[in-house]
């Protein structure tokens, strides 16, 4: 059963900002992981929660993936130099929108 994949606001207006050929790249993968959420390349990151990244280019699209409700949940992208700023925040994003979903 394929996954859905939701975005953060956030990552919307991320993805918004970049470069139209990028955008494709960037949503090509980001389907990709509707079939298989961990393909070879991804990795998780050492944060608050269970981030995971992707590569594009020199893009990085950071997700969760929330096995029990069969979703991919993007928290952000950006270039490789500055996508892992804040991670902490990003975490706390995630449990935000994760106890408004429950309600």
């Amino acid at each position: 059963m394929p996954y859905t994949v939701e975005f953060l606001k956030t990552a919307v207006e991320e993805l918004e900002g970049l470069p139209t050929n990028a955008q494709r790249q960037i949503v090509k993968k980001i389907d990709g992981l509707k079939n298989d959420p961990k393909p070879a390349g991804v990795i998780q990151l050492k944060s608050p929660e269970k981030f995971l990244r992707l590569r594009v280019g020199d893009y990085r699209v950071i997700y969760l993936v929330e096995g029990k409700q069969l979703v991919i949940l993007v928290v952000k992208i950006g270039d490789r130099k500055d996508v892992y700023d804040d991670l902490k925040v990003l975490a706390n994003r995630a449990k935000v929108r994760r106890l408004a979903r429950k309600k």
